[in-house]
């Protein structure tokens, strides 16, 4: 399986995700660098997957990811009730301009 390091450690890393994930769900949507937002939209795809299912177990799993209870809470109860008729591509990413300090391409990923 292949995917991106961002040059950093693994637990530097997945932490960096928890909290990029924790902040989608919450806002629903967020303005990151192209890279990021293709790394998190299958992370954020397989979390509604899980919050579909609706059971405890589920429940527990997203939980041990998140960092927040509220964003949880708000993934089960109102996020993904929403596609509870839909297969799979929950985001959508949206190109923007390059950042201004690094030039870096940024991107805006939200939910459909």
């Amino acid at each position: 399986m292949s995917y991106r390091k961002f040059n950093r450690n693994t637990s530097n890393r997945k932490a960096m995700f928890r909290s990029v994930l924790t902040a989608f769900f919450k806002n629903e949507r967020i303005e990151t660098t192209e890279t990021k937002a293709k790394e998190i939209s299958g992370l954020a795809d397989k979390m509604i997957t899980l919050a579909k299912k609706g059971d405890l177990s589920a429940r527990r799993q997203v939980l041990a990811f998140l960092v927040d209870e509220d964003a949880t809470k708000k993934l089960f109860d109102v996020i993904a009730p929403k596609y509870a008729d839909r297969n799979g591509g929950y985001t959508r990413i949206y190109k923007t301009a390059p950042r201004r300090g690094d030039a870096a391409e940024m991107a805006i990923l939200e939910l459909i």
